[in-house]
This record gives C-alpha cells, structure tokens and sequence, in this order.
C-alpha cells in the first residue's frame, strides 16, 4: 500500500463522489457549438445537443416518423397488461342458444331414463286419483327412489362429462345450436377433469336438493357475468361457451 496521501483540501482523483469534469460535445457540423436554451430549461434546446428528448431538426418525432403512434390500449395485452383469454377465440355464445342446447340435453337424456324407470318399476305409475299427498311422498322417499335418483345423477354428469371432453366440446344440443365448451385460457377443448367438475356443478345440486332455484341461479349468472358470461359452473371448470359456426 503507498504512503503518499492526496493533498489536503484536495480529493483523490478517483473519488467516487467527485464531480467528474464533463468533455465537450464535438460540433454537429459549422464548428461552432450549438446554442443552448434558456437558463429555465435544465436540458437545453437547441438543435444537435442538450436533452437526449428533444426533436431533431425539422420537428417530428424524436423516434423517426411525423409523428408518434397511436395509443393501443391492447398493445400489451389488453385490459390492464394482462392477455386477454378470448382475443383470436370465436364470439361467446347467445344464452338463447345455450339454453336451447341445455334443454334438448335434458330430454335426451330424461327420456331414456323414464323408460327405464317404468320397465324396472322405480316408478309406480298405478297410483289412484284418490291417493293422498302423503302416499306419493312415500313413494318418493323410498330406498329404490333414492337409489334411482342416484342413478339419474351419475347419467347427467356422465352424459356431459363424456360428451365435452370426448365430443370436441360438445353435447349433442350444443352440437345442434352450433356452440361448443373451450377452457378459457386457450380455447382448447376440455379435459375429463375440467368437464367433470363442470357438470358436477352443474348437475348436483340441481338433482339433489334444488332443482327449480339451481337453475335459476346459474341463468342470472350467466347473464350478469361479464365478461365471459359464465356460470357458475363455467368459473368452476374455468371454461366459456363459444360459436362453433363455421
């Protein structure tokens, strides 16, 4: 290590918190350095020096062109930086068209179920006119009803479960109304496990406890959602329904 030590009152040349002093810009062309703005402009503005934003010559943009681009609020991906799910999927669905396609599934598979029901006798049909509420209510509280019951749900979940995540994204009804189910995240068809929770949502609590409120429930939350317009189950599978018209 030297012994010598800087002058006193004078800091080392390599102080880090000494101000450096600054070399002078080369002219831009006459040999003259170019004029600086006034003392109230810390950058300066004249043309050829001072502030790394000022124009160049002429005016314009100091970015090349007559003038900057337009603000593109999806340059970066949409509502608030984020990607947008849908950008490049087809337009979401009508709840019309949904609802068509929920309805002609159920009867698809209500009916195969009914006629079942009365060739193995889950449901007795030979009850008189004048058999009291309370003996239809026995009926239906009834180990074979419940069991039936059961089997009805394992139908409706199955039946859709299969048909989304096999039938690319469709029901038969969807099929018919041309919509189809897509995950959100990229448009793809569903996997057996999203499906899966997408129908369970859908379908247990309506067979089980609530049949007429469920349904009412997942409409109002179709229609209210936004923007994807999903239901309750749609948020649990984490799909959307879109058109499949060609």
């Amino acid at each position: 290590m030297s012994n010598d030590q800087p002058t006193p009152g004078e800091p080392p040349e390599n102080d880090p918190f000494r101000k450096q002093p600054q070399e002078p810009r080369p002219p831009s062309g006459g040999g003259q350095e170019p004029p600086q703005g006034p003392p109230s402009d810390p950058y300066g503005s004249g043309r050829g020096g001072g502030s790394p934003y000022d124009g160049p010559p002429g005016g314009g943009s100091p970015y090349g062109g007559g003038q900057p681009p337009p603000y593109d609020p999806n340059a970066y991906g949409g509502q608030y930086g984020g990607a947008d799910p849908l950008a490049g999927m087809p337009p979401l669905a009508d709840f019309g068209k949904r609802f068509l396609a929920r309805v002609i599934d159920v009867i698809i598979v209500a009916v195969p179920l009914f006629l079942i029901s009365l060739a193995f006798g889950a449901w007795d049909v030979s009850m008189n006119d004048g058999d009291s509420w309370d003996e239809i209510t026995k009926q239906v509280n009834t180990g074979r009803q419940w069991l039936w019951s059961l089997l009805s749900l394992i139908a409706y979940v199955g039946y859709d479960t299969i048909m989304i995540a096999k039938g690319n994204g469709q029901t038969l009804g969807k099929r018919l109304m041309k919509i189809r189910v897509a995950m959100l995240n990229d448009g793809s068809v569903p996997d057996t496990s999203s499906s899966l929770l997408r129908a369970a949502v859908l379908w247990v609590p309506a067979l089980v406890c609530c049949f007429c409120v469920w349904w009412f429930v997942i409409m109002m939350t179709i229609l209210m959602d936004k923007p994807y317009k999903q239901g309750l189950h749609d948020k649990a599978g984490k799909t959307v329904v879109v058109s499949a018209a060609q």
